[in-house]
């Protein structure tokens, strides 16, 4: 039997999906982000009059998986457990990488996502003084793990 979208009732209206049958669970998500940045941008991040770009983008992803359920319409709140956001200079700009804990009756997937979302467009709103041209890249989820469709790893991620 093909899989179904689940955020449709039957007659086809986009609706939150009962969770209220499933057992709580430690579930865990990994998300990434890339930012392109040119030279002169990556050499200006320490000068930044605005302050440390990457940890100013640290906390917006951090503040921002908090916040998903009241961004994303389907989304359940989550007491989410854990929240990391890593930012790490590149040679051609900043790679972001966040990690959700939960233990709860749905999955983290979406506040990750929105984790490394978020904290890619503060690396853009601290530096587009510098650049307009700056790009966000490759938005994906790396790892989940717990509930009811099991683990999954990106192919050819290392876990």
């Amino acid at each position: 039997m093909p899989k179904k979208l689940s955020h449709y009732d039957g007659s086809g209206r986009a609706s939150m999906v009962d969770v209220s049958a499933k057992t709580a669970t430690r579930r865990e998500a990994e998300a990434s982000a890339y930012v392109v940045l040119k030279p002169a941008v990556l050499k200006a991040l320490p000068k930044n009059p605005k302050g440390d770009p990457l940890e100013v983008a640290r906390l917006a992803g951090i503040m921002a998986a908090k916040r998903t359920a009241d961004l994303i319409p389907m989304c359940h709140p989550l007491p989410l457990t854990h929240v990391d956001v890593n930012m790490r200079l590149c040679e051609n700009g900043v790679a972001i990488t966040s990690k959700v804990s939960t233990t709860a009756v749905t999955g983290a997937e979406m506040e990750a996502l929105m984790a490394a979302s978020v904290a890619a467009l503060t690396v853009y709103d601290m530096c587009k003084a510098l650049d307009k041209g700056i790009e966000i890249r490759q938005i994906v989820l790396n790892r989940k793990s717990g509930g009811k469709s099991g683990d999954y790893i990106r192919p050819g991620k290392k876990t």
